[in-house]
């Protein structure tokens, strides 16, 4: 038996691939599902289960275009109610894959119908994949069902987690691999740990939701406690991922189309199509279509365009670098986002050549910036998220965060020059891009952001933790 985990960084997301004795099964997978494919052919494997461990929230699964193509039984566990064809298995039943036998788990509490597989080799347990139940160094969220219903609250659902994973996971032995569905990053969880696997024993030790003497009280306050409100788009992932979605094949064909700049800025118009530009930030920053937004593909950029963009509907035309017009296009899929309308072919050297005007962002150095700062006080904005800026942030700078842009705009400086950074350069030009098709052009962006400024003479307050997410 063979189990490989499948990791995607940008989205944190891991899916499994299981193989023994010529049959395979996936769990989880992503929105583009060649690579499991060619993964079964290189081992002479045919694929016979998909296995969802829940209605995913933070991106589309790949289950429906897997299934059409190997001919696969797509299985979820006990509540689950798809509008297509699949197996929803009982708690506790088994499937067989070559030698091994998979074993289902139902562990209500990220989700109602959430559920975790048991490996067994010869009837021993050997590893168990939690999805979103189980994380290492932290649990699923409880609040993303509540989206979809009122009758679910966080804190019922919190209570169901309780329940599962001191009756059903708790349980198993200490010698378990613990597979889970996502790692750092993720917004599935509040806490998660750069690790992507464990065993069950050592997180019964230091996973502190796993405390042996925590009251039902105890888990639900903490889990609660400091949790922020999940991405715009997670509800309309997870109604993707249970009435079904267009072929990955079809969102290719047509996001792929190569549009002439006279083209894309009609199709734009026509379609109220918003321009997303993902290439370099310094590219960005030198010169872009005015009103256009910059996503790049080099950072978290599925996660940032589902978080600021929000409707998976939005028509889009893409800005990209040479050669990545597809990954844009997949990328965007992933989480839902399936209505690109084609790409600015030949890029901004073919829209100057239009005779189209461009804009840019007003850029310093970190080294600038501090002497900038002590010439004359300006308003300095922090981008990053609140705990970073706890961790360590420019004296009297105001926190911002990008990821609540869109529900802080008015705490924006409107008739003043002001100072705009992150930790590392990439979120900063996000923001700048937002502010400036928003009508704000006295934002001056700081290269290198919080990471470059540490290193200058400006004054910072420390804080107890620091971080460099970029």
């Amino acid at each position: 038996m063979k189990i490989e985990q499948i990791y995607t960084g940008c989205i944190a997301q891991a899916a499994y691939y299981l193989e023994s004795n010529g049959e395979a099964a996936i769990f989880d997978p992503l929105r583009e599902v060649q690579p499991y494919i060619d993964r079964a052919t290189k081992d002479n494997a045919q694929i016979k289960y998909i296995f969802e461990t829940h209605f995913h929230a933070d991106f589309v699964s790949g289950h429906l275009d897997l299934a059409k193509k190997t001919g696969a039984e797509i299985v979820y566990g006990p509540t689950a109610a798809p509008n297509f064809d699949a197996t929803i298995a009982k708690d506790g039943q088994e499937f067989t894959v070559g030698n091994y036998t998979i074993r289902a788990i139902h562990t209500p509490g990220h989700t109602l119908e959430s559920t975790c597989y048991l490996l067994l080799e010869n009837g021993e347990p050997t590893g168990i994949i939690t999805g979103d139940t189980l994380f290492i160094g932290d649990v699923g969220r409880p609040d993303l069902a509540q989206a979809l219903t009122s009758e679910l609250t966080q804190e019922v659902l919190a209570s169901h987690l309780y329940d599962s994973l001191r009756n059903k996971i708790m349980t198993l032995p200490d010698s378990l691999i613990v597979y889970p569905s996502h790692g750092a990053g993720s917004a599935c969880g509040k806490n998660m740990s750069k690790e992507t696997t464990d065993l069950l024993g050592n997180q019964k030790q230091t996973n502190y939701a796993l405390r042996a003497d925590m009251t039902k009280e105890e888990f639900i306050k903490e889990l609660l406690d400091g949790l922020g409100a999940p991405p715009a788009y997670f509800p309309q992932n997870v109604l993707m991922n249970i009435q079904g979605y267009e072929s990955l094949d079809t969102i290719l064909e047509k996001g792929s189309a190569s549009l002439s700049a006279p083209e894309f800025l009609a199709a734009a118009k026509e379609h109220e199509a918003l321009v997303l530009d993902v290439r370099h930030e310094d590219d960005f920053v030198k010169e872009h279509i005015p009103g256009s937004i910059f996503i790049g593909l080099n950072g978290q950029f599925a996660p940032w365009v589902g978080a600021l963009i929000m409707d998976v509907n939005q028509p889009l035309v893409l800005v990209t670098p040479e050669g990545k017009e597809a990954e844009a296009v997949t990328r965007l899929a992933r989480v839902g986002f399936d209505n690109t309308l084609g790409y600015l072919s030949g890029g901004m050297e073919a829209w100057k050549a239009a005779g189209f005007e461009t804009d840019s962002i007003r850029s310093v150095s970190p080294e600038a910036f501090a002497e900038g700062l002590a010439n004359e006080e300006k308003t300095v904005v922090d981008s990053r998220r609140p705990g970073e800026y706890a961790g360590g942030h420019v004296e009297n700078a105001i926190n911002i965060p990008l990821d609540f842009i869109n529900q802080q705009l008015a705490e924006v400086p409107k008739d003043e020059d002001f100072y705009l950074h992150c930790a590392g350069g990439y979120r900063s030009v996000i923001m700048s891009s937002i502010l400036k098709a928003r009508g704000y052009h006295n934002m001056i962006n700081v290269e290198k952001g919080f990471g470059g400024i540490k290193n200058t003479s400006v004054k910072t307050i420390a804080g107890q933790t620091a971080c460099s997410l970029k």
